[in-house]
């Protein structure tokens, strides 16, 4: 319904994408290989597409068929799916009922090294990571020469290389943020050639912060950039995030960084809060004004069971009518947790409160029981003028993006890092212009602000994002027995969990085919 030239040239790369991911010194089926891809200058718009696709889209057929990773049932595979499982479900803000392999443990921080969902995101972070070497190494100024293309199509490709190198350092940043120490290639490496060299956490923040510094001053920028691409301003939030983060991952914080590249996006603009929040997770949700970078989701173009798909149906249940959420079908697993609902202390009129609670408990005590704590049908599969989404009659799938980075985070991140540094006045200045736009008005603003206002704030405004296990981590809130939460280690209540649990362990499959990697501590 809405995502103009990008998925022409999305349902356009299903093949070239399949003949991509094969060795080099392979010949794929129909006689296509890199050579003959890679020779014609269009060609390279239509694997950046696959690129893209890679963080919505689990295979070349559909919502199954011809899966990118093996091992793990496609539907579950898919980026954004397994990202959000991760992050949010050992959390004080979700929940999930199901009793499919690993679910269980996520929520109850009952982890191992096979663990499904572990090793989903680790191998579609690197599924993701060797898809975007290839498209690097062959689109290198080297190659551009010998292949005799016009300085206009050299230039044209080396926006696309900018944009690959981008999304190839988001990847890694997850793998540093989840993983730690983890496995490196980059284009200069052959696949299947070699056993990967691992790979220091410190050492590979160093290294995304110089790929995001080299690439920023090249990429477009956001006013002229294609909608679905990475510009300028994409570059500079993982920037700000990688710095807000920073004594997490190299023990120096570097808060005044985090600061600078917020106000880079501030000033820059055209970036501005939506009007209305739940604009934002709606089925046109492609117009906000306050997405900066998207996973774009079509329901007849670009279908999946994992991304919005999955945090629409998982989230209806019990009395919900499937239709008034733009689907056709009710999943009955997540639901928000007594912790999250208590964040709010105004559930009238603060408009982030978008709970469902009729015929449900605030309370947990059963996972399996859906109908025990409030459902959380934030993200809607309908637009902003009531309309229903595109292919709501006849499948689940959705039209609504994934917004993985908006400006309400980054003004959240302008005032954590300001607020650090001891600019109390700029802390509270964005604090309050993202409790404005809850509340519609300036009457609930705060006076003052401390870092405990600033980390329940990011759960109201940030609820259900994919972004709360980093948080609790920088906050100290994560690991330990100081913060409380359901089914924290496995207890109703919830009790202590030990540090180690603040990484992922790495699959123990990697390890055995791979000497130079030590598994986490504590796994």
């Amino acid at each position: 319904m809405k995502k103009s030239i990008f998925y022409a040239v999305f349902v356009g790369i299903l093949w070239i994408g399949n003949s991509c991911n094969k060795q080099l010194n392979q010949s794929p089926k129909y006689g296509l290989n890199a050579e003959t891809v890679y020779k014609d200058p269009n060609n390279y718009i239509k694997v950046l597409a696959k690129l893209y696709s890679g963080l919505s889209m689990t295979g070349n057929q559909g919502p199954a068929g011809q899966a990118d990773i093996a091992g793990i049932d496609e539907g579950f595979s898919a980026y954004v799916r397994v990202l959000w499982n991760l992050q949010e479900l050992p959390t004080d803000e979700a929940v999930c009922g199901w009793n499919d392999p690993g679910i269980p443990e996520l929520v109850k921080n009952d982890i191992n090294a096979e663990n499904v969902w572990v090793k989903g995101m680790y191998y579609r972070i690197y599924y993701q990571i060797t898809l975007c070497n290839e498209f690097i190494g062959q689109s290198s100024d080297a190659k551009l020469e010998e292949r005799g293309f016009s300085e206009n199509d050299k230039q044209m490709i080396r926006t696309y290389r900018n944009e690959a190198r981008f999304l190839r350092a988001l990847s890694y940043y997850h793998a540093m943020d989840l993983f730690g120490n983890v496995p490196f290639v980059d284009e200069n490496d052959q696949v299947g050639a070699f056993q990967p060299e691992r790979i220091t956490r410190s050492d590979l923040f160093n290294y995304v912060e110089s790929e995001l510094l080299a690439i920023e001053p090249s990429l477009t920028s956001a006013a002229s950039v294609v909608y679905g691409h990475a510009s300028k301003a994409a570059a500079q939030t993982l920037l700000a995030k990688l710095y807000l983060n920073a004594e997490v991952y190299t023990g120096t914080a570097r808060w005044a960084d985090c600061k600078d590249y917020c106000q880079k996006i501030i000033d820059a603009g055209p970036f501005s809060l939506d009007d209305r929040y739940q604009d934002l997770f709606l089925a046109d949700n492609n117009s906000s004004p306050e997405i900066i970078f998207p996973v774009v989701y079509d329901g007849l173009y670009a279908q999946t069971w994992g991304g919005t798909t999955f945090l629409v149906c998982a989230s209806l249940g019990g009395s919900m009518v499937a239709a008034d959420y733009g689907v056709n079908g009710k999943w009955a697993g997540l639901r928000a947790t007594e912790a999250l609902v208590n964040k709010f202390v105004d559930t009238t009129q603060d408009s982030r409160f978008l709970f469902y609670t009729t015929g449900q408990t605030k309370d947990i005590t059963s996972l399996s029981t859906f109908t025990q704590g409030y459902a959380n049908p934030k993200f809607k599969n309908v637009t902003s003028t009531g309309s229903l989404g595109s292919n709501s009659a006849n499948s689940p799938h959705t039209d609504i993006d994934f917004p993985m980075f908006r400006l309400g985070d980054v003004y959240l991140m302008m005032a954590e890092a300001s607020l650090r540094l001891g600019d109390q006045g700029t802390a509270l200045q964005y604090v309050n212009a993202i409790r404005s736009r809850a509340y519609g008005n300036s009457n609930f603003n705060l006076a003052s602000v401390t870092l405990s206002d600033i980390i329940d704030e990011r759960a109201r405004e940030l609820q259900w994002e994919g972004t709360r296990r980093t948080d609790l981590i920088r906050f100290d809130l994560f690991a330990g027995a100081t913060y409380l939460w359901p089914f924290k280690g496995g207890d109703v209540a919830g009790i202590g969990i030990d540090p180690y649990l603040e990484l992922y362990p790495l699959p123990t499959s990697d390890l055995i085919l791979n000497p130079n990697l030590i598994q986490n501590p504590g796994y």
